[in-house]
């Protein structure tokens, strides 16, 4: 196939990224005005985690922990140079503003170019008509989806990463169509780019990136061309690098290189502490993939439309797949549904849960991750449009437009040049019906989804009610303590009293100022001396019920000041150390 170079970037793709862009902004506004930016305490910490990056004790890298990987903190760092940027959750929010619109221009631009022959035929033809419905189509229930535009105003790394994934299938498509051109070779270098990225943003890049590196070899054994070789080994260091970087860094930090998997601060150590506190059974679907495979399933339905709605939906993404199947050379679509695979595994094995309301334990908990699936479920749609307009304008919609892109002049259609005309007008109008009908069931799926509020605000409203109340308290009391006094504080937990009350981080010493080399213990670091004596280190001491700082420090000889209680958290008592600064 002879690809000829187009440009990347033409009027469709702009227009679609000034709507997304109008998009994203709105919603940005309608959430930044009714203060849920923070909901989720996942977003507090990503922010706080690189706040302390420059805001710190013992500022640098070393803040970034080894729990969350490090690229989207990473680009939150300039705008939290500003202290309101902080405080209200704006620094946050850019970066996935930013990959919401990138994400949608993505699939568009995926759809468009899957759909078409070749590139130069974008504009050309029915079955160019027909490509770019679908790629429509699939943009909008992208960008659309109340959950998706919910979280693009967070500090949450999924939009971002979805941004990521989408764009290394697009050229992961563009190298698969341009095998045997020059193009091929620059197409798999920006997939195996996009690929690092989405592997330091979230885990699931992880495995997508060791599917995608099969689904590379799959095409270099299967096209016989040893000049691909060296350009399928730079791709696949690219696609390993994300993950290398990490475990290096944790292996030289933490002397552990799974740290962030098997440490103190990981999920399965959270999950354990859980379990064990409860007293009960592990979360649903551990050690059975079936029942993770049908929770993860149901978040996924929950992210895109309420009540029997869902199971449209599920047909839908069944019938896209159908689609693929029985036209293959649209195989890399199938990368789409790559979370089907993970998350299951994930649940079943890697302790990482999934609550839901309706279901068994009754709660909300990381039902955000049914996000995922919402570009699989966006064009497989898009991939059943395509369909039914091909069928209904017969087979020769699904060939090239070739003859009308190339004729030029009137001379190339002379004898059926009006009954072009007027079948170019009924597949315009077919177009128009079938994509109206499927934008109608779009429609009432989101608006029943705002109606409810998007499940995703449903779990953060949910689970940050109490910690939201306590944070509002206790920092209306911390804010009352001369400003330039120091305090001893975990922040694990409730930083957002700071971010609050606009304390800066390196008024406090926390767990993060001492060497995380020295574990579990830091004889010499800063927190740890400060645990051993307050009074020569700090004004103040917070202390949680529980907390490092309630069971660790040494509170002999300090003064009670204030004690805060709030419904649903344990109470939190300020201490004055009699150092210095006298108490308010």
């Amino acid at each position: 196939m002879n690809i000829q170079r187009t440009p990347r970037w033409d009027r469709e793709l702009t227009l679609v990224s000034q709507l997304a862009a109008a998009a994203s902004l709105l919603s940005f506004l309608f959430y930044f005005r009714h203060g849920d930016l923070l909901l989720y305490g996942d977003a507090v910490a990503h922010i706080n985690i690189a706040r302390r990056v420059i805001d710190s004790r013992t500022p640098g890298l070393l803040q970034l922990g080894t729990v969350w990987l490090p690229l989207p903190h990473l680009l939150m760092i300039p705008f939290l140079l500003s202290d309101a940027a902080w405080q209200t959750g704006i620094a946050g929010a850019i970066p996935s503003m930013c990959g919401y619109v990138l994400g949608t221009v993505g699939i568009f631009r995926l759809v468009r170019g899957g759909l078409s022959e070749d590139r130069q035929q974008w504009t050309a033809g029915t079955p160019a008509l027909h490509a770019r419905a679908a790629a429509w189509l699939a943009a909008v229930i992208y960008a659309a989806n109340p959950n998706l535009l919910y979280m693009q105003t967070t500090a949450m790394t999924e939009v971002l990463y979805l941004a990521f994934l989408v764009w290394s299938l697009v050229y992961f498509g563009e190298f698969v169509q341009s095998v045997g051109t020059l193009e091929a070779d620059t197409s798999l270098m920006k997939c195996g780019g996009c690929l690092l990225a989405a592997c330091l943003t979230r885990y699931d890049g992880w495995f997508a990136a060791g599917i995608m590196g099969l689904a590379a070899a799959y095409v270099l054994v299967r096209s016989g061309r040893q000049a691909l070789r060296r350009s399928f080994l730079k791709f696949i260091l690219l696609a390993l690098a994300g993950p290398l970087l990490w475990l290096g860094y944790n292996a030289v930090v933490y002397h552990n290189p799974l740290e962030f998997a098997n440490g103190p601060y990981s999920a399965h150590a959270i999950e354990q502490q859980k379990t064990a506190l409860s007293q009960l059974s592990p979360h649903p679907g551990w050690h059975s993939l079936p029942v993770a495979f049908s929770y993860f399933l149901k978040c996924a339905e929950g992210n895109v439309a309420e009540g029997k709605l869902q199971k449209l939906w599920v047909a839908l993404l069944f019938a896209g797949t159908a689609v693929v199947l029985v036209y293959r050379k649209l195989w890399p679509f199938l990368l789409l549904v790559i979370p089907v695979v993970f998350y299951p595994i994930s649940i079943a094995y890697g302790s990482v849960p999934i609550y839901l309301l309706d279901w068994w334990p009754f709660s909300y908990y990381n039902v955000r991750f049914g996000l995922e699936m919402v570009p699989a479920f966006a064009v497989m749609a898009a991939l059943v449009l395509h369909f039914l307009l091909s069928v209904w304008s017969g087979p020769q919609a699904l060939k090239p437009a070739s003859l009308t892109a190339n004729s030029g002049t009137a001379k190339a259609v002379p004898l059926h040049g009006r009954r072009t005309v007027v079948g170019d007008a009924r597949n315009r109008h077919a177009t128009l019906g079938i994509a109206a009908s499927i934008v109608a069931l779009i429609a009432v799926s989101y608006a029943l989804v705002w109606r409810a509020q998007p499940i995703c605000y449903r779990e953060a409203w949910f689970n940050s009610r109490t910690r939201m109340a306590f944070e509002a308290a206790l920092a209306a009391t911390l804010i009352k303590l001369p400003h330039d006094s120091s305090l001893l504080m975990y922040l694990g937990d409730h930083v957002g009293a700071l971010q609050d009350a606009g304390i800066p981080l390196r008024r406090t010493i926390n767990e993060s100022n001492h060497r995380p080399w020295r574990e579990p213990y830091d004889p010499d670091g800063l927190w740890e001396r400060a645990l051993d004596d307050p009074k020569k280190y700090v004004e103040y001491v917070i202390a949680i019920d529980d907390d490092p700082v309630a069971t660790k420090a040494q509170r002999r000889d300090l003064s009670s000041m204030v004690v805060v209680h709030t419904i649903g958290q344990p109470p939190a008592t300020i201490y004055w150390t009699g150092r210095i600064t006298s108490p308010p």
